[in-house]
């Protein structure tokens, strides 16, 4: 179709290098890799789905970044504030009405999700199964009051790394929200109520019970903050803070654990938290006054572990700690953001204690990947665990002088991909032609 020979004319020529150093950086090697990935997805649709295509198809490409959690460990379950940013690793669609009833979404790998549009309940059939999260999403937006269209098609590619804390799903979530937006509602949904949806999407239809920080991040883009103290109304901050002015590269590490059999170990730890909020007479931790907590540990020890009052702990520092984030990145002080960084790490390590699981105490791939980091960064750079914990990712910025020694010294222990390194993403979710 000639549509589709214009696009790529479009990108090869530099019609949309705007667009692209916005979302992925300025470097010539970063353009050059966007545009060969864009070109290959819509290569990919075109070949897919030519059957319902004709020289009247309107095209769309849109963006949805994936998320690194930056403050507030485990503090969200128990209402509490965190702190998150987009990442440049994305998921990108080609997208284009079908007028067929019918959404059809084929991901890279993975086969085609076929949903009727006109069917808005849950199946049983479809829990775990990205199905049931494209039929929540549209589902909820129709019942919201937005037009859910008459069917589209997509394409799909994803570098959201599965597995590492950057929110794989919640970006396909949203990014099914974002092309009915896009397609069917003139870019007029917010961003908030983009990732409600597919936070009720993932509860409801999909079977997983999932806050909505994640949603959130990759939704609205950026460093934002968000109040859980009322989670039926979250207050959610977007922070204009230029992390590209820092001179610091934002690192994930691999360190190869397996997040399996460690449901316990989650559960353990808002369970806890909660059966402190509930001697002191409340639900939430975010409940109670932090200084009749501290002068009530003798009497709640009678009833509660030293565990749950050194979790309890972290949260009251955690809960503080979100909000001087925000008040450095405010204030332009990097230094001051990494050196909360630190302590919200050790905090995690010391008090939290989700550095390893107490079942596999010889399995400490994160404690070791923090051991690593601190002798390297160590009065220049900031690491602390990244997501639930246990196993998987920790977090480093790492200043740029420092980043080949970081890389040299973390892949050979974890492996020649461990170490990830992502630029922090200003737009959410979007529409980028």
């Amino acid at each position: 179709m000639k549509q589709f020979e214009q696009m790529v004319n479009c990108i090869q020529g530099g019609g949309m290098d705007k667009q692209f150093k916005l979302l992925y950086g300025k470097t010539e090697s970063r353009l050059n890799f966007q545009k060969d990935r864009f070109i290959s997805a819509i290569t990919a649709f075109e070949t897919i789905f030519c059957d319902s295509l004709n020289e009247e198809s309107e095209i769309r490409l849109l963006s949805v970044p994936g998320r690194s959690e930056i403050g507030g460990n485990h503090t969200d379950h128990n209402h509490g504030r965190v702190m998150a940013c987009a990442v440049d690793l994305d998921i990108i669609a080609v997208v284009c009405k079908n007028n067929s009833g019918i959404v059809r979404i084929k991901s890279e790998d993975f086969s085609m999700d076929v949903v009727d549009i006109s069917d808005a309940m849950p199946k049983e059939s479809e829990r775990y199964h990205s199905n049931g999260l494209v039929r929540g999403v549209l589902a909820r937006l129709a019942s919201l009051g937005y037009q859910t269209g008459s069917g589209f098609d997509a394409y799909t590619t994803s570098r959201v790394l599965k597995g590492s804390g950057l929110s794989s799903s919640a970006a396909f979530e949203v990014m099914v929200a974002n092309i009915i937006n896009h397609l069917y509602n003139d870019g007029g949904i917010d961003p908030v109520v983009m990732a409600q949806a597919s936070q009720y999407a993932e509860s409801k239809f999909f079977g997983k019970p999932c806050g909505l920080m994640d949603q959130l991040a990759c939704a609205i883009g950026g460093f934002i903050t968000i109040d859980f103290a009322d989670t039926k109304h979250p207050v959610i901050e977007k922070l204009d803070f230029d992390f590209g002015s820092t001179d610091n590269i934002l690192c994930i590490v691999d360190t190869a654990g397996t997040h399996a059999d460690l449901n316990a170990d989650y559960a353990s730890i808002q369970s806890e938290m909660k059966h402190v909020a509930s001697l002191m007479g409340h639900h939430y931790l975010r409940e109670c006054d932090e200084t009749e907590f501290y002068n009530s540990i003798k009497i709640l020890r009678a009833n509660a572990g030293d565990r749950e009052i050194l979790r309890a702990i972290h949260f009251f520092g955690e809960n503080t700690r979100v909000t001087k984030l925000a008040q450095a990145l405010k204030a332009g002080n990097f230094d001051l953001f990494k050196k909360l960084l630190i302590e919200s790490g050790r905090s995690s390590f010391m008090y939290l204690q989700n550095s390893y699981s107490i079942s596999e105490p010889s399995e400490q791939g994160i404690s070791l990947g923090l051991a690593l980091a601190e002798r390297i960064l160590d009065g220049c750079g900031a690491w602390r665990v990244h997501g639930g914990g246990f196993a998987g990712t920790i977090q480093a910025f790492v200043p740029c002088e420092k980043i080949n020694q970081f890389i040299d010294t973390m892949n050979p222990v974890f492996g020649e991909t461990a170490c990830h390194c992502l630029n922090v993403r200003m737009a959410g979710a979007c529409c980028i032609l």
